[in-house]
């Protein structure tokens, strides 16, 4: 799941006819000194900034500023950008033009097992939790579409009435559209208003979508939001770079402080061997994996980034018995890195820990057993050493 922060979402939004109010994202004083001028709107309009980062209760930390005429809207934009927040710098800011309003509604779409839960209700913003009982849903099945019947009696269930009851079936039918089409799990519009020419516009939007789909979209040109309450880092960019262009997957998250780098192929040997390291009392200087036969040189870069963590004394590269990941080709990308690292520099004193079996397993663990002999610290064990065994000789290593 991969979140994306308010400007990108609000493109998709309009990208699938549903109206948001104009808006500039800006990561400079002067860059919106230049907007200003390009575009009327923000030279006439009343005006929002808001932080343009995934940063609960933007309001209550004051990186939310409503009302703005444009000499104050300035000086929010300077405000702002480079502001701390916790460990969050802040990068950007979002102006949008401010829309008039009285009452303000919710809408979303989510992903179930069942299908597709679309949701609305007469109360949105900040009414909206307390009125959680009062949030209406249609369930649309995995395959189907919903229909304008079954939309305007959901808008009728939740008690909309006169223009606006004629106007949000065809809102939650563009909604749910851009949910399917862009590959999104989760797709909210907190506040849903009503201009004064009775027309329905999304003032925000949560979006999460699956970051794995990104090479169906040639469009998401957007980086995704960090979820550790920081910006990614730019070897975590690249490796998502790669991972959007594969068959396949590789993942990275580094962890500041750790000496124990962990290279598992799979989500589930990744988890078992992360929760091994910490129950032994290690500390983990990433989070990472490749799976669903990658190609090697995916592999490669992925290793590359884990051989430049700073402090590493062990790196471990596990797995169970893969059942169609090839063991030598994805070996063989681990092995250049590996060759590369060590002519920086990179690998002095570090062991390396391997326990894999799959196809070509004996091809593959023979390739990083030769390591040895061009004076890598390499330990190599095949299917009948459990998972967990090479996480204590890692630990007890000296």
């Amino acid at each position: 799941m991969a979140k994306v922060l308010e400007g990108p979402g609000m493109g998709l939004l309009r990208k699938w006819g549903l109206l948001t109010p104009n808006y500039v994202v800006v990561s400079s004083g002067d860059e919106f000194d230049q907007l200003a001028q390009a575009n009327h709107w923000l030279q006439k309009s009343k005006l929002v900034a808001k932080a343009h980062e995934a940063l609960g209760s933007r309001f209550k930390l004051g990186l939310v500023k409503v009302g703005l005429d444009l000499a104050g809207t300035k000086a929010a934009v300077r405000e702002m950008l480079g502001k701390q927040v916790e460990s969050v710098t802040i990068r950007e800011v979002i102006v949008s033009e401010a829309i008039d309003h009285t009452d303000e509604y919710y809408a979303s779409a989510k992903s179930t097992r069942e299908g597709v839960e679309v949701m609305v209700a007469k109360y949105g913003g900040i009414e909206v939790e307390a009125n959680w009982d009062k949030v209406k849903r249609l369930l649309i099945d995995i395959g189907e579409e919903p229909t304008d019947a079954a939309l305007s009696g959901l808008v009728k269930d939740a008690g909309f009435s006169g223009n606006t009851a004629l106007k949000m079936p065809d809102f939650l039918k563009k909604l749910y559209v851009c949910f399917d089409n862009e590959d999104a799990q989760y797709l909210e519009i907190n506040p849903v208003v009503q201009r004064g020419d009775g027309a329905l516009v999304a003032l925000d939007a949560v979006t999460l979508l699956d970051g794995d789909a990104k090479f169906r979209h040639k469009d998401w040109t957007f980086p995704f939001a960090a979820e550790f309450g920081r910006a990614y880092t730019k070897n975590e960019e690249e490796v998502m770079a790669v991972d959007a262009k594969v068959k396949g997957s590789v993942k990275l998250i580094e962890i500041p402080g750790g000496t124990i780098a962990m290279l598992p192929a799979g989500g589930g040997a990744s988890v078992y061997y992360s929760d091994a390291v910490v129950a032994r009392g290690g500390k983990l200087a990433n989070y990472a994996e490749y799976s669903g036969d990658p190609p090697d040189w995916a592999v490669e870069v992925l290793t590359e980034k884990i051989c430049s963590l700073p402090d590493i004394t062990n790196i471990i590269v596990g797995g169970a018995i893969a059942n169609f990941t090839d063991v030598k080709k994805t070996f063989g990308g681990i092995i250049k890195a590996f060759r590369k690292a060590k002519g920086e520099g990179k690998l002095n004193g570090v062991k390396i820990w391997v326990r894999r079996g799959g196809p070509n397993e004996k091809q593959g663990l023979a390739a990083m057993r030769a390591l040895q002999d061009e004076g890598f610290d390499i330990h190599v064990f095949d299917r009948t050493t459990p998972l967990t065994d090479i996480v204590d000789m890692a630990m007890a290593a000296k």
